[in-house]
């Protein structure tokens, strides 16, 4: 069964951190993209950050650019998100997805290219 589960979310005070994991199970992360996104209350689905399959290249929304990081570790077929320095405008559900192949900096944060979604999972940040 392909599947991304994301697990690291919860409440946390402004100016604080958090890491996201999102694990795959059914396939392997290193053949595919992964983005990661988030959306709020009331709010459309936004395109938070993304990591490239091949040569690791990594594209984030001005949002969050310089606050958040994402990384994988093939070993552990998982993605991880750092969040630092968290903001009330933070405040989510956060979903990683996977896209097969990989997406430009003009495509990554078109939630049409992915394939795979993670059932999301919530993080707060409380002012």
């Amino acid at each position: 069964q392909v599947q991304l589960v994301e697990s690291g979310g919860g409440l946390v005070q402004t100016g604080g951190s958090l890491r996201l994991s999102c694990v795959a199970s059914g396939f392997s992360l290193d053949s595919v993209g992964i983005g990661w996104f988030r959306q709020a209350p009331g709010k459309g689905r936004e395109g938070v950050s993304y990591i490239s399959d091949n040569d690791g290249s990594t594209y984030y929304a001005d949002s969050v650019k310089g606050r958040f990081t994402v990384s994988r570790d093939n070993a552990k077929n998982t993605v991880f998100l750092q969040m630092n320095d968290l903001k009330p405008e933070d405040t989510a559900v956060y979903r990683c997805a996977a896209i097969d192949g990989d997406a430009g900096p003009s495509q990554w944060y078109t939630t049409t290219y992915y394939t795979t979604w993670g059932q999301g999972i919530q993080v707060t940040v409380s002012s």
